[in-house]
This record gives C-alpha cells, structure tokens and sequence, in this order.
C-alpha cells in the first residue's frame, strides 16, 4: 500500500488540482487522507482504481454505439 501526493495524483490521471478537487467534493474521486496539519495523500491503489473505472465507462459508451 502506498500513498501519493497531489503532483503524482495529477501526474497519474492528468487533471488539474481544482479538477480532482471538485470531482472529490462531488463524491466522484477518491477522498485524501490526512497526514498532518496541512499536509494530505491517496492511496495510489484507489487512484489507479478510479482511472480504470474511467476506461470501463469509456468501453461501454464506445461498444453501445457499434
């Protein structure tokens, strides 16, 4: 289990910091955890989870429409 920091976070899924926190406030991303006082991470295993959500939803649009 590893935690990752916001710049990895917006390495790995190529959204902007204002992007992930909205998703995050709209429940649709996974929520930070806590390291301290003005310091926070995710788990990278949800990150890469949600990524391969996002292909799954990309898959059945694109087989719906063939």
């Amino acid at each position: 289990m590893r935690i990752i920091r916001l710049k990895e976070v917006v390495d790995l899924t190529g959204l902007a910091r204002s992007t992930i926190y909205k998703f995050i406030s709209g429940d649709s991303f996974p929520k930070p955890i806590s390291l301290g006082d003005r310091c926070v991470g995710w788990l990278e295993s949800e990150v890469h989870e949600w990524i391969l959500d996002k292909v799954k939803e990309r898959d059945k649009v694109v087989s719906k429409s063939t």
